[in-house]
Parts: C-alpha cells; structure tokens; sequence
C-alpha cells in the first residue's frame, strides 16, 4: 500500500445533546477509539471524528422544559462530553456539533446543490411523527397509517396514532409544506450497491435486515419543517429549517471540509470514511438514506458501518423510565477508565445486546486482568529478581517448547489481525485471551522456579517476556496505559509512527530486557459472598468407589463458541482435551454465558458419556457447572492454567 493511501478514517455517531453522556454513547464512542488506536499501531494515519447532534425538535422541547434558549441548553453539556471522553482516554481528533457555523454553511451548501439538480423538491407532507426519535412513521412501520401524501393540509385528516417503531412511545400527525428529498429513485442502485459490496455493513444480518427494507419499496423523505424554528434554514426559503437527519448525518463530510473550496484536498485525503460505528436503532438512517445522499452527491459511500447491538441491564434496555441507566461517571470513579474499557470492548459482543453487570465487571477484572495477566507479569519478575536476572537476553537457539509458543503466537496474530481489521474486537480479544492461558500453562508447566541451569531459567523467562511484550502491543488499544506500565516492567517503550503490528507478525524473538518490579498491574476486587438461608438436601443415593471411577473427569480450554441455530438454550463448545483431542460439545448455558464469555477459558467436563443428538448436533461430552447465590451458572475450572487434558484425581 502507498504512504498517502494508508489512512484510516473512523467516525461514531454524533449524540443528542439533551443529558450528559451515557453507557451507550460511551461504549460507542470507545469502539471508535480502539479502531484509531489499531490502526495507528498498524503505522496508519488516523482521523477520528465524533460530536453532538443539537437541533431538531426534540432538542427544543427540552430546551423550553429548561427554561433555557436552546443554544444555551445544547453549550451546557459539551464540556460533559469532552470531559467524559477524556477521563476514558479517549482522543478523537476532531469534536463536531451541528451548531458550527462551518457545518450549517455546509449543509446550505449541499441543500443548494440539490435543490438545482432537481433531487430535492417541494410538496406537503401529512403523516405521523416521533419527536423523541426525530423518525416518520412509514406505512411499512404501521399498517393502520394511511401512507404519507403529499396533497395538501386541507385534503387530509389524521387517523388513529400509532406507536414508534424504534421507541414504542405514541407519535404526532403532522401536516405541512416540506421540502423532499427523492429517495424512491435510489432504490435500485442501493440494492446493487449493497449486492455488490457484502462486506457494506457489519455484522451481515444486519445487511439482510437493510436489504429487506428496501425491497418493501423507498418513499421520497421529507427533509424539512416548517413549524420549527430550532435547525439550519433552508437556502433562499428561511420558513423551512432542515430535519434533522438530512443535517446530522452529513457532519461526516463537512467536519473534513466538505462544502469549503479551501479544504477541497483534506476531503479527498479522508473521504470515505473506512469505518462509521454506529448502534442498530440507527441503522436505517445510516445504510439508506445517508448512501442516497452521498449518491445524489456524487460522493462515494462508506467502505463499512460497524452496527453494535444495545446494551442491556437485567435483559432490559437501558432507559430512564425503567431506571437501569448506567452512569459513566461512577463507573469511572468505581472502576477506572481502563477495567471499563476492557470490560465494554471484551465482553459486550457487537454482534447482540449485551448485558452489564457490575459484578460480572468485577469478576472478569479479577479473572482475565488480575489473574490470568497481571499476576504472571508479577511472577516473572518476581522469580527474575530473586534469582539476580535483572537483563534477560535471548538465547542464540531455542529449544523446541519455546519454538512452539513462539509459532503459536504467530498463528494467533493470524486470527487476531483478521478480526480486529473487521471490528470483532470481542472475538480478537477472545483469540489474545487463548493465548494468554497458552503461556500461563508453558511457565507453570516449566517450571522455573526449580531449574538450576541458569541458562535454561533465563530462556523460560525470555520467552515468557516475549509473549508478554506482544500482548501488551496488541492490548494497547483497549488499555493504552496499563500496557504502557506493563511494557515498563519490561524495559520496553512502544515508539509510534511505524507498522507494530507486521512486525510482531514476524519477530524473530531476539529482543533483550530490563525488568523492572512495578506495583500489582490490576487489584482484584472483593466480591463478598450472598448469605441466603441454607436449605437442609435430601439425602442422594450413594455409589460405589468402583463406579465414581467409570467417570472421566478432565480439564479443556474452549476454542471456539457458537450459539445453536433455533435453541434458546444450547451453545455449541470446540472443545481442546490435549491428548484425548479437540471434541465438540454442546451445553445448555446459553442464558449465563455468551459465545465471547467462554472462548479461550479453561473449565472442567465430564469425558466419557455416550455421545447423543441435540438440534440434529452431536455432543460428545459435558461442561460442569455450579449454581451461585443468585443463581446465575458458574464454570467449575482449575485455579490455575493446567495442560489441556489433564484428569481431575
């Protein structure tokens, strides 16, 4: 690729200024973040962009509940945004709001544009309206509203209010003059393009969902109101302000100069955009009408939107009147910003809802960070120093268990590129996660602690500080600064501006380090246990000695995990036995655990059952699990790394 063509451009959503920052804007916004950080860690250059969205009616009305103008109300919570983004070291490169003046000219630029060319025009519009949303109601969204017509006022009459499709709250019957954007002409070359162009929207079903929408047949959009003052007027026709979403979403152009003769190259360097993340209850916005614009433009469409999924609290989706909303803020000051950013990009899949838990945050703190990585940093130089091996070099040869887990962290940077390139950060970091359970199990298995051939020691802990170096390098983007620390206990500064990534693909493991002893990486946290009142069992029937001895008992590490189609239930296990090999087994845990809970852990199963059809799946094992306090299922698993395979005695 050539240097002026490796970029990457990335955007979130740009949020509605009527409250401070949410669970959901953050998660978003992180996801954007991790995206730049990968990709200046891959030597690119990076442009990330976010922002609030400030006009519209929705904002005015909470502006007026406020008793405040509404430029007022919306300047009030930008500084919220900003603070919070960089609390979670955030560093976007740009901060648009919908009320700069170089983005409203912008927009006039563009109405003017295609006001000429004939793809925007003036009619009426009579049909219903969600504020809150700032979404019209379609007669496919419906099926008791009558379609939008564009005869005028006096010939129309409202009919029974239906509900929003995306809010369930009751809409607004509306008529009044508007100006149209032709939308029902793109309805054929947005199918192409999306036949074309498979990979357009992330994860694929969602795609499906577009597609389907659009063959149910496009209606030209009304793009303006008149009976609101709060937005950007329309060129030459000031009675119309510009709705909404025909004035948010062209903020990914104008904030890289679009409609300004002056930055006509910084648009052709940045545009289009590589990456646009955005949540599934905008979807419709982002996939249809914001590529028909860009076609009526003449501009080209997005290489990809990234469509996470809702997170949910007990099920639910966060919202106000169920009061589950989720603050960032005391998330931080519980937390930190790096636990959260671990936690929200690891375990929150943006292929489905997810569900937060602060117990879970904790839990997966104490497991992945403290335990699995933070307490073998600590072993390794802890050993090292009690040893007098303060600079470990690499030996001129290895030997072949260290050859292995070299080998074995290239072909896991295979798979973690691949899905940190398509945004399956969640899936990535399961991949890094197997690794890291892979080098625990190398030095407890090693053993350094009793070789007594000083070369030998110090080859176990070069290795074991390669591994360490190359998960901290990739990790980077998620913990910017606990890798950072961690890389500082090996002596090891990370020079930006250069492909880290290519590189670590083919180290050759001859670095030299100088550890250093630093505080414990990550504290575990104390998750005090629920007393509940002890129920007196019945007594089981007893078996002899000599049957407990049929079962075989045996720990295996989860390579991969997927749900089971049409099962509420089931999730399919690939599961690594070491010498007894890789089985599948299916497992009934689909309601405690998601596929990226259990991927690259390690947990006990029972070997030798009879193999038997689930879903028309054979299962050829079982996973062992125990029922905590709150009755939510726990994986019974070693304390320890231990080597696939071994019997539990």
């Amino acid at each position: 690729m050539k240097e002026q063509q490796k970029k990457f451009y990335v955007t979130t959503p740009i949020y509605y200024v009527t409250a401070r920052p949410h669970l959901g804007s953050l998660y978003s916004t992180l996801l954007a973040d991790v995206a730049a950080r990968w990709h200046a860690l891959r030597g690119f250059k990076t442009f990330f962009l976010t922002g609030t969205d400030e006009h519209g009616q929705k904002v005015a009305q909470a502006a007026e509940n406020a008793h405040k103008k509404p430029q007022e109300f919306v300047d009030s919570f930008i500084q919220d945004f900003k603070d919070m983004w960089s609390s979670y070291e955030i560093q976007y490169d740009y901060f648009i709001r919908t009320t700069d003046e170089s983005h409203k000219k912008a927009v006039q630029f563009w109405l003017k544009k295609l006001i000429d060319s004939g793809e925007i025009y003036k009619s009426y519009y009579s049909g219903f309206y969600c504020t809150p949303c700032e979404t019209y109601v379609t007669e496919k969204d419906e099926k008791n509203v009558s379609e939008p017509s564009k005869a005028s006022p006096s010939e129309q009459s409202p009919s029974q209010e239906p509900l929003c499709i995306s809010c369930a709250r009751k809409t607004s019957f509306i008529s009044e003059e508007s100006y149209f954007f032709r939308l029902s002409a793109y309805q054929d070359r947005l199918l192409k393009f999306y036949e074309e162009n498979p990979d357009f929207i992330v994860p694929s079903e969602r795609l499906n969902e577009v597609v389907k929408f659009v063959q149910s047949g496009l209606k030209d959009l009304s793009i303006s109101r008149t009976s609101l003052e709060w937005g950007i007027p329309f060129p030459d026709d000031p009675q119309h302000v510009t709705y909404v979403w025909a004035d948010a979403l062209n903020n990914y152009v104008t904030a890289i100069g679009y409609g300004n003769e002056a930055r006509q190259e910084e648009l052709a360097l940045w545009w289009p955009a590589d990456m646009q993340i955005l949540g599934k209850d905008i979807l419709r916005f982002h996939a249809v009408y914001w590529p028909a614009f860009l076609m009526a433009s003449g501009l080209a469409l997005p290489k990809k939107l990234l469509v996470h999924g809702w997170i949910t609290v007990n099920d639910q989706k966060m919202s106000k009147s169920f009061g589950n909303v989720v603050d960032p803020q005391s998330l931080l000051d519980a937390y930190g910003a790096e636990a959260v950013r671990y936690y929200l990009i690891r375990h929150m899949a943006i292929t489905q809802d997810s569900d937060f838990s602060t117990l879970d945050l904790e839990k997966r703190v104490n497991s992945d960070l403290a335990h699995d990585l933070g307490n073998l940093l600590n072993r390794v130089v802890t050993l090292s120093h009690k040893q007098n091996l303060f600079e470990v070099k690499s030996p001129a040869t290895w030997c072949v268990k260290e050859i292995a887990l070299r080998d074995s962290f290239w072909t896991m940077m295979e798979l973690f590129i691949e899905d940190m390139n398509e945004g399956y950060w969640y899936r990535a970091l399961s991949t890094l996660w197997r690794f890291i359970h892979e080098v625990n199990s190398y030095f407890h298995a090693a053993e350094p602690w009793k070789i007594s051939d000083t070369a030998r020691f110090e080859e176990v802990i070069s290795a074991t500080c390669h591994s360490l170096q190359g998960i901290a390098f990739l990790l980077s983007p998620v913990m910017p600064q606990k890798m950072k620390t961690l890389l500082s206990s090996l002596g090891v500064v990370m020079t930006p501006g250069h492909d880290v990534v290519d590189e670590l693909s083919t180290n050759p493991w001859t670095k030299t380090f100088m550890l250093t002893k630093i505080p414990l990486l990550f504290e575990k946290y104390e998750i005090a246990p629920v007393v509940e009142e002890k129920k007196v069992e019945a007594a089981e029937p007893t078996i002899t000695i000599e049957e407990w001895a049929k079962t075989v008992l045996a720990v295996g590490t989860i390579q991969e995990c997927e749900e089971v189609p049409r099962s509420d239930k089931l999730l399919k296990l690939l599961v690594n036995f070491g010498s007894y090999g890789t089985r599948q087994i299916l497992s009934g845990v689909k309601k405690s655990f998601s596929p990226a809970d259990l991927i690259g852990r390690q947990a006990i199963f029972v070997l030798n059952l009879a193999p038997r059809k689930m879903m028309g799946l054979e299962s050829n094992g079982m996973l062992l699990t125990v029922q905590d306090a709150q009755s939510d299922l726990v994986l019974l698993c070693p304390t320890v790394p231990v080597p696939d395979g071994t019997r539990l005695k």
